[in-house]
């Protein structure tokens, strides 16, 4: 069986063993959906990356999750980047990536590594009631009215009042799978709710977030790039944050804080992209033995 380099790498975290990790599969672009998630449900993480060579970037990237491939991920982005970095596999202060999603440009401003999401498309408003359902909370905790948004990867932006209700947060099944239905998923592991408040975690940030998952996925994502994006798009649109530029924090109740700088690419009302950064670490590097099928 063909053997791949990898890194574990650490991402959206100012230390080791904070953020959200993600494994880096360097050449293995090729290997079949089965196999790569095989190898993320092997790992525990949320998502895994696998890269290659293109024709139209730098690198190709492909992104899975335990039960399917994705189109894009935040947090695995800058991860691979970070291990590229690592690697000496990359030259410069820019990279552009061949993603599922479109290209998607990532700078090195220093030690921070921020990527470029792609213009939002805004989708449907389930409304609250599917919404809270899905979440285990009554309606009244969720201001505003819920949407499907995409940089991306499209996730359900649902803003909550406060900190507690964020805490309250669990995951219905049952109704996940009604929430799904509305927004035309094809599946309950994918469009879940991005739950956020406007208050940071910290002194430092400004929202804070998290994003819960159903099987076979771990029951909650310590830091999503993606959905960050997302969010960000969805409070500028509704008038909801004044700042351009502001900080996003999640995972500090899973004892893995992260945080990500965010700021705005074009106006408010024609908003052409989303830029998000943070640090990353490389945690481990090794050797991973892959079959070429299952």
């Amino acid at each position: 069986m063909p053997e791949f380099p990898f890194d574990w790498v650490d991402a959206f975290s100012d230390r080791p063993f904070g953020g959200n990790g993600c494994a880096v599969v360097h050449g293995g672009a090729d290997l079949p959906e089965a196999v790569a998630c095989a190898y993320v449900r092997e790992t525990g993480l949320v998502e895994c990356t696998f890269t290659g060579p293109s024709a139209v970037a730098d690198v190709k990237v492909r992104y899975f999750l335990a039960s399917r491939e994705i189109p894009f991920a935040g947090h695995p982005t800058l991860a691979t980047v970070a291990a590229l970095r690592d690697r000496g596999l990359m030259s410069g202060r820019r990279i552009v990536l061949e993603t599922g999603a479109g290209l998607v440009p990532v700078d090195l401003e220093g030690e921070r590594i921020v990527m470029q999401q792609v213009a939002p498309q805004f989708g449907p408003r389930p409304g609250r009631a599917l919404v809270a359902a899905a979440i285990c909370l009554p309606e009244e905790a969720i201001l505003g009215e819920p949407q499907l948004v995409s940089t991306g990867l499209p996730v359900c932006v649902t803003l909550l009042r406060d900190h507690g209700a964020l805490r309250a947060a669990r995951l219905d099944q049952a109704g996940m799978a009604t929430l799904g239905r509305a927004l035309g998923a094809d599946g309950s592991d994918v469009m879940e709710p991005f739950l956020v408040t406007l208050e940071g975690a910290t002194s430092a940030g400004d929202t804070f977030a998290r994003l819960l998952l159903l099987p076979p996925s771990p029951p909650e994502d310590p830091f999503t790039g993606s959905a960050t994006g997302a969010m960000a798009a969805y409070l500028w649109r509704e008038g909801l944050m004044d700042k351009t530029s502001f900080t996003a924090e999640q995972g500090h109740g899973m004892g893995r804080p992260g945080q990500a700088e965010v700021s705005l690419v074009g106006r408010r009302d024609a908003i052409e992209g989303v830029r998000v950064g943070g640090l990353a670490h490389v945690m481990m590097r090794g050797t991973v033995v892959l079959p070429e099928r299952l």
